[in-house]
């Protein structure tokens, strides 16, 4: 896919071909959902590089060693998992007195846990080197039930196929500066969604560990390559520190002190300075919508605001001036609007993780900071705004309605390079989000987009569909003004989708 285009264009010498920057806005790594066969090569790589064991609070397991002893089967895990008591809804309560589980993911049977198997997901997740070292094609199950074997055989296969596009990727990053930004499954599902999951998940000592181990691989294996000027300056005495800590109990053995990584992850939870810019021009700034968020002051289970006050003042600050920008954020500033609606009805009833309800728009005081940087006279005239996040692809150009200037945000939407939405779910929702939400809708007046005019292209080939669900991984070209002179998706299968600039006005 890109690596082929790249590295044909590097053999004929076509600089104009080769992309300058690739820009991945989230969840380099699913953590909630680890295929059996993965785990398992996790527990594999963990031996071969004797990776320092840790212990837990208030958990069944005394340390990290116990989930790499054979006395946990795979698929299992989700039962070792931390639990708590919701009190925000009293029907809930009254319905099911059972115990809700902290981390929310469907799938989250083999969820990562230490730092450890954390550190290994991510050697194996870009290099092909440690799959050769652990033997992978032999890998056998230790412990597995029965009715899981079927499930392994077929991520087996799935995963042979990965691994034989590692070189390729590799190479790919080798040719291409590189960037990222975290979103949730980089840690978990649905990470700091709700005001009532960041009080159980980090009054948990054992959830409060999972997390902090999850943002210190990330803190390693990506926030340090996207700003090192800024991580060493902030990180390097932390590390020192904590790192003198690991001790050895044998040759083979390695544990990390318990109190230095209990104070370790107090400080990460803590840290403000994951977001980012790049120097380019156009100027680029990835947002961290994930730790700074604006919480909802009214109900513990309303989504947050994706960033707070603050954050929205720095991120204004960073605009001003300037005549065009790129902007990263995970989740799209601009979405489809019957999607968010069911979204707030979700909310509404008190489940907002039954489908994810984040969005911008989602937070009256996030949205309406958002939309006043946007029609500030001082920010600047072209936006580019990249993101994944929702599992389709889409492009949206936005310009003001009752504002007489050359000003105009688009919004660029590409996901996943691997998980596509459910159809034909997408579809029923294409359709009606388009004829609900027509240019002379009164429901548009019901929106706080009701400022914007919003134009959705048509991408080709499709004659009917604005959303392309279709897995894959977006190309921008930008004109010297910092305007899209072209934007499509690359497919595994070579094909790609084209997002011309014709429109429908919704």
């Amino acid at each position: 896919m890109l690596d082929d285009r790249v590295s044909r264009a590097i053999a004929q010498k076509q600089d104009t071909d080769t992309p300058d920057l690739l820009l991945l806005t989230g969840d380099q790594i699913y953590a909630d959902h680890i295929a059996g066969p993965t785990l398992a090569s996790i527990q594999k790589v963990i031996e071969l590089l004797a990776l320092p064991n840790e212990q837990f609070e208030k958990s069944s397991l005394a340390d990290s060693g116990a989930l790499h002893s054979g006395e946990i089967a795979l698929y299992d895990r989700d039962k070792l998992l931390p639990r708590y008591q919701d009190s925000t809804s009293r029907l809930k309560n009254f319905l099911n007195q059972q115990q809700t589980a902290i981390f929310s993911s469907r799938d989250c049977e083999n969820h990562l846990i230490s730092f450890s198997e954390f550190i290994a997901m991510y050697l194996l997740n870009w290099s092909p080197e440690l799959w050769k070292a652990i033997n992978f094609d032999a890998l056998e199950p230790e412990v597995i039930a029965t009715e899981h074997m079927e499930t392994w055989t077929k991520e087996k296969e799935t995963l042979r196929d990965f691994v034989k596009g590692l070189p390729k990727v590799r190479r790919l990053l080798a040719h291409i500066p590189t960037y990222m930004i975290f979103d949730d499954h980089d840690v978990t599902d649905d990470w700091n969604l709700t005001v009532g999951w960041e009080k159980a998940a980090y009054e948990h000592p054992f959830s409060k560990q999972i997390i902090g181990n999850a943002l210190f691989s990330y803190l390693l294996c990506q926030a340090w390559g996207n700003n090192p000027k800024q991580m060493e300056a902030d990180w390097s005495d932390e590390l020192a520190t904590f790192f003198s800590g690991v001790t050895s109990d044998s040759s083979t053995t390695w544990c990390l002190n318990q109190k230095l990584h209990k104070d370790f992850v107090t400080t990460l939870l803590r840290y403000e300075n994951w977001h980012y810019t790049l120097d380019s021009h156009p100027k680029v700034v990835v947002l961290d919508t994930r730790t700074r968020r604006w919480r909802s002051e009214s109900k513990m289970n309303k989504p947050s605001g994706l960033m707070d006050w603050e954050a929205m003042v720095e991120f204004q600050q960073e605009l001003l001036g300037l005549d065009s920008v790129v902007v990263v954020s995970p989740a799209p500033m601009f979405g489809v609007k019957f999607i968010e609606t069911l979204q707030a009805t979700a909310t509404k009833l008190g489940n907002p993780l039954i489908i994810d309800a984040e969005n911008w728009m989602a937070h009256p005081g996030s949205a309406n900071t958002l939309l006043s940087i946007f029609t500030h006279s001082k920010t600047p005239e072209n936006f580019v705004i990249l993101s994944g996040d929702v599992h389709y692809s889409f492009v949206y150009d936005v310009k003001l309605r009752f504002k007489q200037s050359d000003s105009h945000i688009y919004q660029i939407t590409c996901s996943g390079i691997k998980n596509e939405f459910p159809e034909p779910l997408l579809t029923v929702c294409d359709w009606l989000d388009k004829w609900l939400y027509t240019p002379r809708s009164p429901l548009n007046w019901f929106t706080k987009r009701k400022r914007l005019k919003v134009f959705k292209r048509k991408p080709q080939p499709s004659e009917h569909n604005r959303l392309v669900n279709r897995s894959g991984i977006g190309l921008v070209k930008l004109d010297p003004f910092g305007k899209p002179a072209h934007i499509s998706v690359l497919h595994g299968d070579g094909s790609q989708t084209e997002f011309p600039e014709t429109y429908s006005e919704d």
